[in-house]
């Protein structure tokens, strides 16, 4: 039962970086109906723009992770004007190929400037765990949950809560009548896809000091967000919240009873059997975002 516990302790903290892969993916699959393949290499982007400013220009390390998110919600922004932008009303196999060489071309310049060995970040974090009891936990991953939930409830406020957030919901539901009431539907696409893109970049930032940090670390985290969306349902904000947990759980209970080894393959069998049963997702809302 300890062990058991702890497996749901180490869930919560990655469930809650996943739920933000999740949710800047679905954001901008949703409103945009963009294939966001270049989703992971935001990720990564992320964790570069970490430990440059932590590590290379001797910054705080909040700072340097506030620095992260910013950064990725300008890169995000700037996709969106250059490659997007122009192929507005572009089947989606064009988009889908843009967003690949987006992809490829981010990927290629990490490995360009940072080369190919994984970079480590400090912390200020004590190194000894916070031990209650039988369980054990770095006070790392514990900002890392804090930090997560926060910006996942700031994200549900963002949406739910302001004037942005109801014209991207408008939208999502019908983009012809959201801009004939007024709607700037260029400025809510930008939007859309730097909010999605800094979420990411959060993500990555978080997780970087967790593990270390290489050009091919978006690689997976591309393949996780959209097996979130998969398993949350399109346009789901709280789908795409809970899918990132039992996505975790799954890779948690697989590594701790089954094999570290089949981590991964745990949580895409899981994503497997909801395409079977039930392909629209487990919280699927056709009607809006939210």
């Amino acid at each position: 039962m300890t062990e058991f516990l702890q497996h749901i302790i180490n869930t919560m903290i990655l469930g809650s970086t996943y739920a933000l892969l999740g949710i800047g993916l679905t954001l901008i699959f949703g409103i945009m109906r963009v294939v966001n393949f270049a989703h992971g290499e935001l990720y990564s982007f992320g964790a570069y723009i970490l430990y440059m400013v932590a590590i290379l220009l001797g910054a705080n390390f909040f700072v340097a992770l506030i620095a992260a998110v910013v950064a990725g919600c300008l890169l995000g922004a700037l996709l969106e004007i250059v490659l997007l932008r122009p192929m507005r009303g572009a089947d989606i196999d064009t988009t889908m190929l843009i967003m690949i060489g987006a992809m490829i071309v981010m990927q290629n310049g990490e490995q360009f400037v940072w080369g190919g060995v994984a970079k480590a970040v400090v912390t200020p974090f004590p190194e000894l765990p916070l031990v209650i009891g039988p369980f054990s936990v770095s006070w790392l991953r514990l900002f890392v949950f804090a930090a997560a939930l926060g910006l996942i409830a700031l994200s549900y406020f963002l949406i739910n809560r302001t004037k942005l957030g109801k014209a991207m919901r408008a939208t999502f539901q019908d983009r012809d009548a959201a801009a004939l009431m007024g709607v700037n539907i260029q400025l809510i696409y930008m939007a859309t896809f730097a909010i999605g893109s800094s979420l990411a970049a959060a993500a990555g930032a978080l997780l970087g000091p967790v593990y270390v940090i290489s050009p091919q670390m978006g690689n997976l985290a591309s393949l996780k967000a959209f097996a979130i969306v998969i398993l949350g349902g399109l346009g789901s904000i709280g789908g795409a919240t809970i899918g990132g947990f039992i996505l975790a759980l799954a890779e948690e209970l697989g590594a701790g009873y089954v094999s570290s080894g089949y981590r991964d393959a745990m949580g895409f069998l899981i994503i497997i059997a909801v395409l079977l049963f039930k392909p629209t997702g487990l919280f699927a809302r056709a009607e809006r975002i939210g």
